[in-house]
């Protein structure tokens, strides 16, 4: 093979391969891919199953019988992610993540640095063994305490928080589901090139300490400089939110309408853009009241709705503004048993794709919304209609014992540590001891990961780690969907000869470049696809035209695979290639500009040091 300074112009001219009715039609089919990925006009998930359909459905052209199609769902990548999934939520239900990071930040006091130091310490090595998303979903409230104690502007970690458990989880086959996925397709790929292989549990690991130590130190003296203080330190949310203009307390004085009705009539009343937060009773707070709750005379009500609304009621005569909250205190006073909080919107949750009704989530979750921030944007004047998606992130104000309650389910991160969350403290042990049993079978070769990570789940029953109705609460079912969707579409690309044309046209346009730098743009073109799409379909679309190319020049398959692998893990540029990112924007208040500013830099560093490892350890 040539060395990285060798040229593609000293090889054998690459002959170039049929352009095919089945290569236009295969295409046209990842072209179709891109465009609803990238525009989310269906959820993720409802888009890979429409994949599935659309390449069965062309099958003359596309080669994927109704057995290739669903393959995606037996195919070994698609269950270790779900096994993984659910040992992840194993070690989440023992609070092992949490205490793990509050111990590491103990010492951080209010030094930035040193609270950056132990957010990827307590982060990074973490996520090499547990998936990295569950990581950061836990995480988010530790870390944005941390930063308030410490009166550092939570904007400040948040973003290091998601980049560091991106960079750990390359320390590891297991720390992401691309690792699992890249893996099952260079094996697939393993019997046209002979170079390629399922990879072992650490294959990459010593190219993954290095880019662990290089993105931490970026981020501890470099990259939080770079970012701007988004949200002051315990921040007032109603100020942060911008709600004050949109919260009143009206009283129900003698003769009005409202006395003696219930609060669900006393919306139809008052209006639908009026919802009623709270009832105030003789100096006692109900906060999210039910609907069949009976008002009195004297009562008074905090609502939210727009300024015009409540001039116009007070205007008719049946209710009194009394009060015009425009602090938390105010609002949530520090003696009333009601807390004030962010919930996002996570990756699986039921919430995506709805339209929020106030009323509905107060029934649904027992929390009042007084606020919305969407893709990093406030949404003011009436919420009700807005649709939701993974992300975004509500303003609620609910009883402590309720976010208790809502900290354990899947549907929203409560972005500020419950004060009384329980945990399985004493099945710790039981987990960690799980999961060395699950890599160490693994890396010992004694069974494969996807039996192991299956013995794992089975064990973390059989222990009462997880009950067996967690299982299915545990997985994150568009990412199975997503995982089950693309893999047929990689087969497609491969069996129709679209992999070998599109490495055709990148050999020829790259052939004069040494084999290190057509590696180097793999790698850049990698991370700007999974920018636009998910890291998941970038691995799929990439790794069959990145072996083909490297085959086309005399050069190493086996690393163009590592380099489109640790591209699609390490997405810095935006918010939306990795769902991580997606999790810290609200709590953070960050724009879109936000993650360029931190992240292009850290791309393009980690994009030299990995292929010079990539060169190193493996050669080219």
């Amino acid at each position: 093979m040539p060395s990285s300074a060798g040229v593609a112009l000293a090889q054998e001219p690459v002959v170039r391969p049929e352009l095919t009715a089945d290569v236009f039609v295969v295409l046209g089919v990842v072209v179709l891919a891109l465009v609803f990925f990238l525009t989310e006009w269906l959820p993720i998930d409802v888009t890979a199953i429409s994949l599935i359909v659309v390449l069965v459905v062309l099958e003359p052209w596309t080669g994927i019988d109704p057995s290739t199609g669903i393959s995606g769902f037996a195919n070994d990548a698609t269950i270790t992610v779900l096994a993984m999934l659910i040992l992840s939520g194993g070690i989440a239900k023992t609070g092992l993540v949490q205490e793990l990071g509050r111990r590491m930040a103990s010492f951080a006091g209010d030094s930035v640095r040193k609270q950056l130091f132990a957010t990827v310490l307590a982060t990074s090595p973490v996520s090499g063994f547990l998936n990295n998303t569950p990581v950061v979903a836990l995480l988010v409230p530790v870390v944005t305490d941390v930063a308030n104690r410490g009166h550092t502007s939570p904007s400040k970690l948040l973003i290091p928080l998601s980049y560091a458990s991106q960079v750990g989880g390359m320390l590891t086959l297991v720390g992401t589901s691309t690792n699992l996925l890249a893996s099952d397709i260079s094996g697939r790929l393993g019997s046209e090139y002979p170079e390629l292989h399922r990879f072992s549990m650490f294959e990459f690991t010593q190219l993954g300490v290095i880019v662990v130590v290089v993105g931490a130190l970026y981020l501890i003296f470099v990259g939080h400089s770079l970012l701007p203080e988004r949200v002051p330190p315990r921040a007032d949310y109603v100020e942060t939110y911008d709600v004050g203009d949109y919260i009143a307390e009206i009283a129900i004085g003698p003769g009005s309408p409202l006395g003696g009705e219930t609060v669900g009539d006393a919306t139809t009343i008052l209006g639908d853009g009026v919802d009623v937060v709270q009832v105030v009773r003789d100096g006692d707070r109900s906060v999210a009241p039910q609907q069949v709750v009976r008002l009195e005379d004297g009562d008074v009500l905090v609502v939210r709705t727009g300024r015009d609304a409540v001039e116009m009621l007070e205007n008719s005569g049946a209710v009194e503004l009394v009060g015009d909250p425009r602090s938390t205190e105010e609002l949530a006073p520090a003696d009333s048993e009601s807390v004030l909080t962010e919930l996002v919107v996570s990756l699986d949750s039921r919430l995506v794709g709805e339209r929020l009704d106030p009323e509905r989530f107060r029934v649904e979750f027992g929390a009042a919304v007084l606020g919305l921030r969407h893709r990093g944007t406030l949404i003011g004047g009436r919420l009700v209609g807005h649709r939701l998606d993974v992300g975004d992130t509500l303003l609620v104000q609910a009883a402590p014992d309720t976010l208790d309650r809502l900290s354990r389910r899947d549907d929203v991160i409560v972005a500020r540590e419950p004060p009384r969350r329980e945990y399985r403290a004493n099945k710790a042990p039981i987990a960690v001891a799980i999961m060395i049993g699950v890599v160490a079978v693994a890396a010992l070769e004694l069974y494969p990961i996807l039996v192991s990570a299956l013995m794992g789940v089975v064990a973390m029953v059989v222990t009462g780690v997880l009950d067996p109705n967690e299982l299915y609460d545990a997985v994150e079912w568009d990412v199975i969907f997503l995982l089950a969707g693309v893999i047929p579409l990689g087969i497609a690309l491969e069996q129709s000869g679209a992999a070998a044309y599109l490495a055709f046209l990148v050999v020829s346009t790259a052939g004069f470049l040494p084999t290190i730098v057509v590696l180097w743009l793999f790698y850049i073109v990698t991370g700007l696809i999974t920018e636009l799409i998910s890291n998941n379909a970038s691995v799929v679309l990439m790794i069959p035209v990145a072996a083909a190319a490297a085959a086309g020049i005399d050069a190493n398959p086996l690393a163009f695979v590592f380099a489109v692998t640790f591209a699609a893990s390490t997405a810095f540029l935006g918010p939306i290639g990795y769902q991580t990112n997606l999790f810290v924007y609200g709590p953070g208040g960050y724009r879109f500009t936000d993650y360029f500013r931190i992240g292009a830099p850290l791309q393009v560093l980690l994009s030299i040091v990995t292929v010079l490892g990539i060169a190193l350890f493996w050669g080219v």
